[in-house]
Protein backbone atom coordinates (compact mmCIF):
# COMPACT_ATOMS: atom_id res chain seq x y z
CA UNK A 1 0.00 0.00 0.00
CA UNK A 2 3.37 2.47 0.58
CA UNK A 3 1.51 3.76 3.46
CA UNK A 4 1.66 4.14 7.52
CA UNK A 5 -1.59 2.57 8.17
CA UNK A 6 -1.49 -1.05 8.22
CA UNK A 7 -3.52 -2.42 5.39
CA UNK A 8 -6.76 -3.95 6.81
CA UNK A 9 -7.51 -0.36 8.30
CA UNK A 10 -7.69 0.77 5.09
CA UNK A 11 -11.27 2.67 4.44
CA UNK A 12 -13.51 0.89 2.00
CA UNK A 13 -17.17 2.85 1.95
CA UNK A 14 -16.25 4.83 5.26
CA UNK A 15 -14.69 2.08 7.54
CA UNK A 16 -12.00 -0.36 7.55
CA UNK A 17 -11.40 -3.22 5.32
CA UNK A 18 -11.20 -5.62 8.87
CA UNK A 19 -14.47 -4.03 10.19
CA UNK A 20 -16.68 -5.12 6.43
CA UNK A 21 -14.82 -8.79 7.33
CA UNK A 22 -16.15 -8.30 10.96
CA UNK A 23 -19.37 -8.09 10.34
CA UNK A 24 -19.53 -10.64 7.79
CA UNK A 25 -18.39 -13.49 9.64
CA UNK A 26 -19.93 -12.09 13.06
CA UNK A 27 -23.46 -13.71 12.49
CA UNK A 28 -22.27 -16.85 11.38
CA UNK A 29 -22.48 -18.13 15.26
CA UNK A 30 -18.69 -19.00 15.73
CA UNK A 31 -17.45 -19.38 19.18
CA UNK A 32 -13.93 -18.17 18.35
CA UNK A 33 -12.46 -15.15 16.45
CA UNK A 34 -8.81 -15.13 16.53
CA UNK A 35 -6.79 -12.63 14.50
CA UNK A 36 -3.51 -12.53 12.93
CA UNK A 37 -1.84 -9.34 13.92
CA UNK A 38 1.79 -8.07 12.82
CA UNK A 39 2.69 -4.99 12.16
CA UNK A 40 0.66 -2.39 13.19
CA UNK A 41 -1.13 -4.83 15.45
CA UNK A 42 -1.72 -2.13 18.26
CA UNK A 43 -4.21 -0.42 15.95
CA UNK A 44 -5.76 -3.36 14.52
CA UNK A 45 -6.58 -4.28 18.45
CA UNK A 46 -7.37 -0.85 18.87
CA UNK A 47 -9.86 -0.57 16.09
CA UNK A 48 -11.31 -4.33 16.90
CA UNK A 49 -11.28 -4.87 20.79
CA UNK A 50 -12.88 -7.44 22.70
CA UNK A 51 -14.91 -8.84 19.36
CA UNK A 52 -11.61 -10.92 18.71
CA UNK A 53 -8.53 -12.92 20.35
CA UNK A 54 -5.25 -12.28 18.80
CA UNK A 55 -2.45 -14.13 18.07
CA UNK A 56 1.21 -12.44 17.19
CA UNK A 57 2.99 -13.12 14.23
CA UNK A 58 6.69 -11.83 14.99
CA UNK A 59 7.89 -12.53 11.55
CA UNK A 60 5.97 -12.96 7.93
CA UNK A 61 6.98 -16.26 7.04
CA UNK A 62 3.92 -16.92 4.61
CA UNK A 63 -0.02 -17.84 5.05
CA UNK A 64 0.69 -21.22 6.60
CA UNK A 65 3.22 -19.80 8.89
CA UNK A 66 0.50 -17.22 10.17
CA UNK A 67 -2.45 -19.81 10.69
CA UNK A 68 0.01 -21.29 12.77
CA UNK A 69 0.36 -18.98 15.40
CA UNK A 70 -3.13 -19.41 16.05
CA UNK A 71 -2.08 -22.77 17.55
CA UNK A 72 -1.95 -21.87 21.15
CA UNK A 73 -5.71 -20.74 21.46
CA UNK A 74 -7.06 -23.39 18.83
CA UNK A 75 -5.49 -26.46 18.06
CA UNK A 76 -7.26 -28.49 20.71
CA UNK A 77 -10.54 -27.24 19.91
CA UNK A 78 -13.14 -29.58 17.38
CA UNK A 79 -14.83 -27.79 14.65
CA UNK A 80 -14.73 -25.98 11.71
CA UNK A 81 -12.36 -23.47 11.02
CA UNK A 82 -12.60 -20.52 8.61
CA UNK A 83 -10.07 -19.08 7.22
CA UNK A 84 -10.37 -15.20 5.89
CA UNK A 85 -7.87 -12.65 4.68
CA UNK A 86 -8.58 -8.83 6.44
CA UNK A 87 -8.17 -7.33 2.92
CA UNK A 88 -10.98 -9.00 1.43
CA UNK A 89 -13.79 -5.97 2.19
CA UNK A 90 -16.26 -7.55 -0.71
CA UNK A 91 -17.15 -11.25 0.94
CA UNK A 92 -20.77 -11.49 2.21
CA UNK A 93 -22.21 -13.95 5.17
CA UNK A 94 -24.41 -15.30 2.52
CA UNK A 95 -21.34 -16.40 0.39
CA UNK A 96 -19.44 -17.70 3.96
CA UNK A 97 -22.41 -19.54 4.83
CA UNK A 98 -22.67 -21.49 1.51
CA UNK A 99 -19.13 -22.33 2.14
CA UNK A 100 -19.26 -23.46 5.41
CA UNK A 101 -22.95 -25.65 4.66
CA UNK A 102 -21.10 -27.03 1.63
CA UNK A 103 -18.06 -27.91 3.84
CA UNK A 104 -19.37 -29.50 6.62
CA UNK A 105 -22.31 -31.42 4.08
CA UNK A 106 -20.04 -33.13 2.55
CA UNK A 107 -17.72 -33.67 5.18
CA UNK A 108 -14.34 -32.59 3.83
CA UNK A 109 -11.29 -32.04 5.74
CA UNK A 110 -10.58 -28.56 3.54
CA UNK A 111 -12.94 -26.82 1.59
CA UNK A 112 -11.39 -24.15 -0.79
CA UNK A 113 -13.66 -20.67 -1.57
CA UNK A 114 -12.89 -20.76 -5.38
CA UNK A 115 -14.46 -18.40 -8.42
CA UNK A 116 -14.62 -17.93 -11.87
CA UNK A 117 -12.65 -16.05 -14.24
CA UNK A 118 -12.52 -15.06 -18.00
CA UNK A 119 -8.53 -14.46 -16.97
CA UNK A 120 -8.03 -15.92 -13.66
CA UNK A 121 -3.82 -15.16 -14.50
CA UNK A 122 -2.32 -15.01 -11.68
CA UNK A 123 -4.17 -17.01 -9.25
CA UNK A 124 -3.77 -20.28 -8.23
CA UNK A 125 -5.83 -22.63 -10.43
CA UNK A 126 -8.32 -25.05 -9.06
CA UNK A 127 -7.75 -28.77 -10.79
CA UNK A 128 -10.85 -31.45 -9.98
CA UNK A 129 -10.70 -34.93 -10.31
CA UNK A 130 -13.76 -37.01 -11.88
CA UNK A 131 -15.65 -37.28 -8.94
CA UNK A 132 -15.77 -33.02 -8.96
CA UNK A 133 -13.35 -32.75 -5.80
CA UNK A 134 -10.10 -31.00 -5.87
CA UNK A 135 -7.26 -32.80 -6.71
CA UNK A 136 -4.90 -30.09 -6.03
CA UNK A 137 -4.32 -26.00 -6.38
CA UNK A 138 -1.30 -25.24 -9.14
CA UNK A 139 0.00 -21.94 -9.02
CA UNK A 140 0.88 -19.60 -11.99
CA UNK A 141 4.31 -20.36 -12.10
CA UNK A 142 4.14 -24.05 -11.98
CA UNK A 143 0.54 -24.69 -14.36
CA UNK A 144 0.62 -26.43 -18.00
CA UNK A 145 -0.88 -24.54 -20.76
CA UNK A 146 -4.23 -27.18 -20.65
CA UNK A 147 -4.15 -25.95 -16.62
CA UNK A 148 -3.90 -22.77 -16.95
CA UNK A 149 -6.98 -22.59 -19.41
CA UNK A 150 -8.66 -23.61 -16.87
CA UNK A 151 -10.58 -20.52 -15.14
CA UNK A 152 -11.52 -21.78 -11.74
CA UNK A 153 -9.13 -19.88 -9.21
CA UNK A 154 -8.58 -20.68 -5.01
CA UNK A 155 -9.21 -16.99 -3.51
CA UNK A 156 -7.49 -17.29 -0.25
CA UNK A 157 -10.36 -18.36 2.08
CA UNK A 158 -10.73 -21.91 2.93
CA UNK A 159 -12.89 -24.28 5.63
CA UNK A 160 -10.89 -26.87 7.41
CA UNK A 161 -11.43 -29.72 9.80
CA UNK A 162 -9.70 -27.58 12.77
CA UNK A 163 -7.66 -30.49 14.57
CA UNK A 164 -6.59 -31.87 10.68
CA UNK A 165 -5.36 -27.97 9.91
CA UNK A 166 -3.09 -27.83 12.87
CA UNK A 167 -1.79 -31.75 12.32
CA UNK A 168 -1.13 -30.65 8.62
CA UNK A 169 0.31 -27.23 9.17
CA UNK A 170 3.55 -29.37 11.24
CA UNK A 171 4.13 -31.27 8.09
CA UNK A 172 4.36 -27.83 6.36
CA UNK A 173 7.73 -27.05 4.47
CA UNK A 174 9.27 -23.64 3.72
CA UNK A 175 11.91 -24.67 0.58
CA UNK A 176 10.63 -22.39 -1.68
CA UNK A 177 11.83 -19.48 -3.39
CA UNK A 178 10.71 -17.35 -1.00
CA UNK A 179 11.11 -19.47 2.70
CA UNK A 180 7.79 -19.62 3.13
CA UNK A 181 5.43 -21.57 4.68
CA UNK A 182 2.38 -21.63 2.87
CA UNK A 183 -1.48 -22.64 3.57
CA UNK A 184 -2.17 -24.18 0.10
CA UNK A 185 0.47 -26.87 0.88
CA UNK A 186 -2.13 -28.19 3.66
CA UNK A 187 -4.11 -29.02 0.71
CA UNK A 188 -1.89 -31.18 -0.91
CA UNK A 189 -1.24 -33.07 2.87
CA UNK A 190 -4.25 -33.83 2.78
CA UNK A 191 -4.57 -35.00 -0.57
CA UNK A 192 -1.52 -37.19 0.39
CA UNK A 193 -3.71 -38.89 3.33
CA UNK A 194 -6.62 -39.59 1.00
CA UNK A 195 -8.98 -37.00 3.08
CA UNK A 196 -11.93 -35.66 0.98
CA UNK A 197 -10.77 -31.44 -0.22
CA UNK A 198 -13.38 -29.57 -1.82
CA UNK A 199 -14.20 -26.67 -3.34
CA UNK A 200 -17.31 -23.83 -3.32
CA UNK A 201 -17.68 -21.93 -6.05
CA UNK A 202 -18.81 -18.35 -5.96
CA UNK A 203 -21.32 -16.31 -7.56
CA UNK A 204 -19.09 -13.44 -7.85
CA UNK A 205 -15.54 -13.08 -8.83
CA UNK A 206 -15.86 -9.43 -7.54
CA UNK A 207 -16.69 -10.23 -4.53
CA UNK A 208 -13.50 -12.32 -3.78
CA UNK A 209 -11.40 -9.42 -4.50
CA UNK A 210 -8.22 -8.75 -1.98
CA UNK A 211 -6.89 -5.40 -1.82
CA UNK A 212 -2.89 -5.34 -2.38
CA UNK A 213 -2.60 -1.43 -3.56
CA UNK A 214 -4.47 1.84 -3.71
CA UNK A 215 -5.70 0.59 -7.24
CA UNK A 216 -7.40 -2.42 -5.75
CA UNK A 217 -8.68 -0.37 -2.88
CA UNK A 218 -10.39 2.29 -5.39
CA UNK A 219 -11.88 -0.90 -7.12
CA UNK A 220 -12.93 -2.02 -4.10
CA UNK A 221 -14.71 1.35 -2.88
CA UNK A 222 -16.24 1.15 -6.31
CA UNK A 223 -17.93 -2.01 -6.40
CA UNK A 224 -18.93 -1.62 -2.62
CA UNK A 225 -20.68 1.56 -3.63
CA UNK A 226 -22.10 -0.41 -6.13
CA UNK A 227 -23.60 -2.80 -3.95
CA UNK A 228 -24.89 -0.38 -1.31
CA UNK A 229 -26.64 2.60 -3.79
CA UNK A 230 -28.50 -0.82 -5.64
CA UNK A 231 -29.23 -1.89 -1.68
CA UNK A 232 -30.93 1.71 -1.38
CA UNK A 233 -32.63 1.33 -4.72
CA UNK A 234 -34.33 -2.28 -4.00
CA UNK A 235 -35.80 -0.04 -0.68
CA UNK A 236 -37.48 2.32 -2.23
CA UNK A 237 -34.64 5.38 -2.45
CA UNK A 238 -34.47 6.73 -5.91
CA UNK A 239 -30.58 8.02 -7.51
CA UNK A 240 -30.84 10.50 -9.95
CA UNK A 241 -27.13 8.88 -11.13
CA UNK A 242 -26.39 6.23 -8.95
CA UNK A 243 -22.44 6.34 -10.53
CA UNK A 244 -21.92 9.86 -9.16
CA UNK A 245 -23.11 9.06 -5.36
CA UNK A 246 -21.21 7.81 -2.66
CA UNK A 247 -23.09 6.36 0.76
CA UNK A 248 -21.02 4.77 3.05
CA UNK A 249 -22.27 1.51 4.22
CA UNK A 250 -23.67 2.77 8.05
CA UNK A 251 -26.06 4.96 5.92
CA UNK A 252 -29.59 4.84 6.24
CA UNK A 253 -32.07 6.32 3.84
CA UNK A 254 -35.84 6.02 3.98
CA UNK A 255 -38.44 5.32 1.11
CA UNK A 256 -39.22 7.76 -1.85
CA UNK A 257 -36.28 9.35 -0.79
CA UNK A 258 -34.80 11.06 -4.02
CA UNK A 259 -30.68 11.49 -4.28
CA UNK A 260 -29.18 13.49 -7.21
CA UNK A 261 -25.79 13.37 -8.32
CA UNK A 262 -22.56 14.49 -6.82
CA UNK A 263 -23.96 13.73 -3.01
CA UNK A 264 -21.80 12.51 -0.27
CA UNK A 265 -23.51 10.99 2.56
CA UNK A 266 -21.15 9.43 4.98
CA UNK A 267 -20.98 7.89 9.13
CA UNK A 268 -23.92 7.11 10.82
CA UNK A 269 -26.42 9.73 9.13
CA UNK A 270 -30.61 8.58 9.14
CA UNK A 271 -33.00 10.39 6.73
CA UNK A 272 -36.10 10.13 6.75
CA UNK A 273 -38.91 9.65 3.76
CA UNK A 274 -39.98 11.72 1.02
CA UNK A 275 -36.81 13.64 1.31
CA UNK A 276 -34.58 15.50 -1.47
CA UNK A 277 -31.14 15.69 -1.54
CA UNK A 278 -29.82 17.72 -4.52
CA UNK A 279 -26.41 17.53 -5.87
CA UNK A 280 -23.03 18.39 -4.14
CA UNK A 281 -24.48 18.49 -0.67
CA UNK A 282 -22.25 16.47 2.07
CA UNK A 283 -23.93 14.54 5.16
CA UNK A 284 -22.20 13.08 7.92
CA UNK A 285 -23.19 11.83 10.83
CA UNK A 286 -26.67 13.48 11.12
CA UNK A 287 -30.06 12.40 11.78
CA UNK A 288 -32.78 14.40 8.64
CA UNK A 289 -36.28 13.60 9.25
CA UNK A 290 -39.32 12.90 6.60
CA UNK A 291 -39.73 15.51 3.38
CA UNK A 292 -36.41 17.64 4.34
CA UNK A 293 -34.90 19.38 1.03
CA UNK A 294 -31.39 19.83 1.30
CA UNK A 295 -29.50 21.91 -1.60
CA UNK A 296 -25.87 21.81 -1.88
CA UNK A 297 -24.78 21.85 1.44
CA UNK A 298 -22.88 20.74 4.10
CA UNK A 299 -23.88 19.21 7.61
CA UNK A 300 -22.57 18.08 10.13
CA UNK A 301 -23.83 15.78 13.29
CA UNK A 302 -26.73 17.71 13.38
CA UNK A 303 -30.60 16.80 13.74
CA UNK A 304 -33.11 18.23 11.08
CA UNK A 305 -37.06 17.96 12.06
CA UNK A 306 -39.73 16.78 9.11
CA UNK A 307 -40.53 19.70 6.42
CA UNK A 308 -37.48 21.90 7.11
CA UNK A 309 -35.38 22.83 4.02
CA UNK A 310 -31.64 23.62 3.98
CA UNK A 311 -29.57 25.58 1.75
CA UNK A 312 -28.10 25.89 -1.15
CA UNK A 313 -24.99 26.68 0.14
CA UNK A 314 -25.38 26.48 3.82
CA UNK A 315 -23.29 24.67 6.39
CA UNK A 316 -24.69 23.06 9.35
CA UNK A 317 -21.85 22.23 11.74
CA UNK A 318 -21.80 20.07 14.75
CA UNK A 319 -24.68 20.12 17.43
CA UNK A 320 -27.26 22.06 14.90
CA UNK A 321 -30.51 20.89 15.89
CA UNK A 322 -33.91 21.70 13.59
CA UNK A 323 -37.00 21.15 14.32
CA UNK A 324 -39.85 21.29 12.53
CA UNK A 325 -40.96 23.28 9.22
CA UNK A 326 -37.62 25.49 9.89
CA UNK A 327 -35.90 27.23 7.15
CA UNK A 328 -32.21 27.75 6.44
CA UNK A 329 -31.28 29.49 3.56
CA UNK A 330 -28.44 30.71 1.16
CA UNK A 331 -24.89 30.86 2.95
CA UNK A 332 -26.30 30.59 6.66
CA UNK A 333 -23.74 29.33 8.77
CA UNK A 334 -25.12 27.18 12.19
CA UNK A 335 -23.45 25.86 14.89
CA UNK A 336 -24.05 24.67 18.26
CA UNK A 337 -27.96 26.26 17.87
CA UNK A 338 -31.10 25.01 18.56
CA UNK A 339 -33.63 26.43 16.59
CA UNK A 340 -37.47 25.77 16.89
CA UNK A 341 -40.65 25.27 14.54
CA UNK A 342 -41.30 27.49 11.94
CA UNK A 343 -38.73 29.55 11.92
CA UNK A 344 -36.97 31.12 9.45
CA UNK A 345 -32.68 32.02 8.69
CA UNK A 346 -33.07 33.40 5.14
CA UNK A 347 -29.77 34.26 4.27
CA UNK A 348 -25.88 35.20 5.30
CA UNK A 349 -25.94 35.00 8.50
CA UNK A 350 -24.05 33.47 11.15
CA UNK A 351 -25.86 31.66 14.54
CA UNK A 352 -23.61 29.82 16.53
CA UNK A 353 -24.47 29.05 20.69
CA UNK A 354 -27.82 29.94 20.86
CA UNK A 355 -31.27 28.74 21.49
CA UNK A 356 -33.85 30.18 18.90
CA UNK A 357 -37.39 29.58 19.71
CA UNK A 358 -40.41 29.24 17.31
CA UNK A 359 -41.81 31.51 14.83
CA UNK A 360 -38.45 33.40 14.70
CA UNK A 361 -37.35 35.81 11.24
CA UNK A 362 -33.84 36.35 11.37
CA UNK A 363 -32.83 39.18 8.12
CA UNK A 364 -29.86 38.87 6.03
CA UNK A 365 -26.58 39.55 7.03
CA UNK A 366 -26.95 38.96 10.92
CA UNK A 367 -24.44 37.48 13.16
CA UNK A 368 -24.51 35.83 16.63
CA UNK A 369 -21.42 37.40 18.29
CA UNK A 370 -20.76 34.55 20.60
CA UNK A 371 -16.56 34.68 20.96
CA UNK A 372 -14.67 36.96 23.41
CA UNK A 373 -11.52 35.81 22.20
CA UNK A 374 -11.51 33.59 25.02
CA UNK A 375 -14.55 32.25 25.95
CA UNK A 376 -18.11 31.11 24.62
CA UNK A 377 -21.25 32.83 25.42
CA UNK A 378 -24.57 31.83 24.83
CA UNK A 379 -27.61 33.73 23.20
CA UNK A 380 -31.27 33.05 23.35
CA UNK A 381 -34.10 34.60 21.76
CA UNK A 382 -38.08 34.11 22.18
CA UNK A 383 -40.69 33.11 19.89
CA UNK A 384 -42.31 35.56 16.97
CA UNK A 385 -38.68 37.60 17.78
CA UNK A 386 -38.03 39.81 14.09
CA UNK A 387 -34.07 40.32 13.99
CA UNK A 388 -33.50 42.88 11.38
CA UNK A 389 -31.23 42.69 8.63
CA UNK A 390 -27.58 43.81 9.51
CA UNK A 391 -27.84 42.94 13.06
CA UNK A 392 -25.38 42.15 15.27
CA UNK A 393 -25.94 40.62 18.24
CA UNK A 394 -23.72 39.89 21.30
CA UNK A 395 -23.51 37.48 23.29
CA UNK A 396 -24.26 36.92 26.14
CA UNK A 397 -28.06 38.24 25.78
CA UNK A 398 -31.54 37.21 25.72
CA UNK A 399 -34.26 38.22 23.27
CA UNK A 400 -37.69 37.96 24.57
CA UNK A 401 -40.63 36.73 22.85
CA UNK A 402 -42.57 38.86 20.50
CA UNK A 403 -39.54 41.39 20.33
CA UNK A 404 -37.81 42.82 17.38
CA UNK A 405 -34.25 44.57 16.19
CA UNK A 406 -34.45 47.52 14.11
CA UNK A 407 -32.13 46.80 11.23
CA UNK A 408 -28.38 47.92 11.53
CA UNK A 409 -28.30 47.56 15.11
CA UNK A 410 -25.57 46.26 17.24
CA UNK A 411 -27.13 44.87 20.65
CA UNK A 412 -25.54 44.59 23.71
CA UNK A 413 -28.45 43.92 26.30
CA UNK A 414 -30.70 42.38 26.96
CA UNK A 415 -34.65 43.18 24.98
CA UNK A 416 -37.82 42.16 26.81
CA UNK A 417 -40.88 41.10 25.46
CA UNK A 418 -42.46 43.37 22.95
CA UNK A 419 -39.65 45.56 22.94
CA UNK A 420 -37.91 47.27 20.08
CA UNK A 421 -33.83 47.24 20.53
CA UNK A 422 -31.97 49.72 18.21
CA UNK A 423 -28.57 51.08 18.32
CA UNK A 424 -27.30 52.64 15.73
CA UNK A 425 -25.74 56.28 15.10
CA UNK A 426 -27.89 58.68 14.22
CA UNK A 427 -27.10 59.17 10.43
CA UNK A 428 -25.91 62.50 8.80
CA UNK A 429 -25.07 63.77 5.10
CA UNK A 430 -22.61 66.11 4.98
CA UNK A 431 -23.67 68.17 1.75
CA UNK A 432 -21.30 68.41 -1.33
CA UNK A 433 -18.71 66.36 0.51
CA UNK A 434 -18.48 63.42 -2.52
CA UNK A 435 -17.30 66.31 -4.65
CA UNK A 436 -13.75 66.57 -2.80
CA UNK A 437 -13.22 62.56 -2.97
CA UNK A 438 -10.29 61.97 -5.68
CA UNK A 439 -12.96 59.91 -7.98
CA UNK A 440 -14.89 62.59 -8.57
CA UNK A 441 -12.10 64.96 -9.84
Amino acid sequence: MKSSLYKVLHPVAGKPMVEHVFEQIEPLNTTDIVTVVGYGAEKVQEQLGDRSKYALQTEQLGTGHAVLATADLLKDKEGTTLVICGDTPLLTKETLTKLVNHHEQLNAKATILSAVAEDATGYGRIIRNDENLVEKIVEQKDASESELAIKEFNTGTYCFDNQFLFDALTKVGNDNAQGEYYLPDVISILKQQGEVVTAYTMGSEEESMGVNDRVALAKANQLMKQRINEHHMKQGVSFIDPDNTYIESDVVIGVDTVIEPGVMIKGNTIIGNNCVIHSNSTIIDSVIGNHVEIKSSTIQQSNIGDYSDVGPYAHLRPHTDLKEHVHIGNFVEIKNASIDNGSKVGHLTYVGDATLGKDINIGCGTVFANYDGKNKHHITVGNHVFIGSGTILVAPLTVEDNSMTAAGSTITKDISENDLGIARSRQENLKNYAKKLPYNK
